[in-house]
């Protein structure tokens, strides 16, 4: 009786709600002009006076105040102005983290973008000749003296690299492939795509498991742009297996007067094996080996900026300068700031690991890891409370980005369980942490949050962020 009385009851009326003119004179209103300006503001107090409108007019809510739709407007406002890109929390353990973007800059590299965002730089100025300058010209030098290379040129990514090279030496011609090198990588990108789009002749060589000398020597012919190896960086074949090693395919593509331009991929500047990690083909030793062009990233395990560079004979890469692509395909003067000052810790190998994030990253001690763990472990059991338990347990860490893809790293992480076994209460308390202010991103596995600390530098930061979550009861 007493709901059908309800539904009998009329609407509240709708001169009770307050004008424009007075909403804006509330304080959050006076708030909202201050942050966002006066017409964001007014056009933000009209929606929320036409949202509660609508409610009264379907029988639902009740009149508000001033104050009321003023603090609705603000945070209207407030949303639709927070970043998209937001800081988050990388607890993956993968540290090259595609989706996560890649690697964290040195504070070297950062102070010196942060310089070329607030100033006027030398971009393509020459201030000892007074005229115009080359960009590459800023890490020409370092470049070469890093990679033993004749000369060097930079793109913004890798796959550019690819793109404009084949595109300058190989264009409506044959570029031979081994068939266990066509390799797609994250985001669908596919080798053959690439080749396409440049304008290459996919010319495929051996099959998937064994390709021989023979099968390049028998491929070569007068038309032939280039012999293109690349770096199977993010899968390996195993079993019954053969491939050309680098050197012999530079003896190859010299008799047959070809380039041959080595795709790294991935591609290091140090050996990786004097810190304690498997060995990756470093640029030098492509270069040493007889490669007349290497392309290599540089937001992997370079650890700086996305980048791709372009290094090896000074005659290609002039062809390469020239190329109209070259102008499309250009890094800006922050990006080109944060690779120098990237590259220049290079020159100190002593303290590379230190400096570097993504070399400090991979290897730190698991003495170290299963200390902050031994930190944090209590913190967030206190935050969570009795309806999960919060433990210390061994992980296996990843590089990412298709680096040593085999390969993992003796971790630890916190291994959180709900205390009902439930793998939606886990599920619910991913998606609270994704949802924090500075969003934490672990891996779920076996009905089990983990958060791996390998990539984490702030436990305090952390901690002040799941705090958000204490009390929280809806998650169990």
């Amino acid at each position: 009786m007493a709901n059908a009385q309800a539904a009998l009851s009329p609407a509240p009326p709708l001169r009770l709600l307050p004008s424009v003119d007075q909403v804006l004179k509330a304080e959050a209103a006076r708030a909202a002009v201050e942050r966002h300006g006066r017409q964001a503001a007014t056009q933000a107090v009209r929606d929320a006076l036409d949202e509660r409108r609508a409610a009264l007019k379907a029988g639902a809510g009740a009149p508000a105040t001033p104050e009321e739709i003023a603090a609705a407007a603000l945070a209207r406002l407030d949303a639709a102005a927070a970043p998209s890109l937001k800081p988050v929390f990388n607890l993956t353990g993968t540290v090259l983290h595609t989706n996560l973007g890649r690697a964290i800059f040195a504070e070297e590299a950062i102070e010196a973008a942060t310089r070329a965002m607030r100033n006027a730089v030398s971009l393509e100025y020459d201030l000892d000749g007074g005229r115009r300058g080359e960009r590459d010209d800023h890490v020409r030098g370092l470049i070469c003296e890093l990679t033993g290379a004749e000369d060097a040129t930079l793109v913004n990514n890798n796959a550019a690299a690819v793109l404009i090279v084949l595109n300058t030496l190989s264009p409506g011609k044959p570029a031979l492939v081994s068939r266990g090198e066509l390799i797609e990588i994250g985001g669908a990108f596919r080798m053959p795509e690439i080749m396409r789009r440049a304008g290459a002749e996919l010319a495929e060589v051996g099959t998937t498991n064994r390709t021989h000398p023979r099968d390049y020597r028998d491929a070569i012919a007068p038309e032939t742009g280039v012999i293109l190896k690349v770096h199977t960086s993010n899968y390996r074949i195993e079993g019954f297996t053969a491939e050309v090693p680098p050197r012999d395919l530079a003896e190859i593509a010299r008799a047959g007067g070809v380039p041959l331009v080595n795709d790294l991929g991935s591609g290091t500047l140090a050996d990786l094996s004097r810190y304690g990690l498997v060995h990756e083909p470093t640029v030098r030793e492509a270069l040493a080996e007889g490669a007349d062009i290497v392309t290599f990233s540089g937001d992997k395990l370079l650890g700086g900026p996305q980048a791709g560079f372009i290094v090896g004979r000074r005659d290609l890469i002039a062809r390469i300068n020239k190329n109209p692509m070259k102008r499309a395909l250009r890094v800006d003067k922050v990006r080109l700031a944060a690779i120098e000052a990237t590259l220049r810790l290079y020159r100190d190998p002593d303290r590379l690991a230190a400096r570097l994030p993504t070399l400090r990253y991979l290897t730190r001690s698991r003495e170290d890891l299963a200390a902050q763990a031994a930190r944090l472990a209590p913190h967030l059991q206190r935050i969570l409370g009795a309806h999960f338990t919060v433990e210390s347990v061994p992980c296996r860490s990843q590089i990412g980005s298709g680096a040593l893809p085999l390969e993992t790293l003796e971790g630890v992480g916190l291994a959180i369980r709900a205390r009902d076994g439930s793998g939606g209460t886990i599920g619910r308390l991913a998606d609270a942490m994704r949802r924090l202010p500075v969003p934490v991103i672990g891996r779920i596995d076996d009905q089990a949050l983990v958060l791996d600390v390998r990539c984490l530098d702030d436990e305090a930061a952390l901690v002040a962020s799941v705090t958000a979550l204490e009390g929280a009861h809806e998650l169990a």
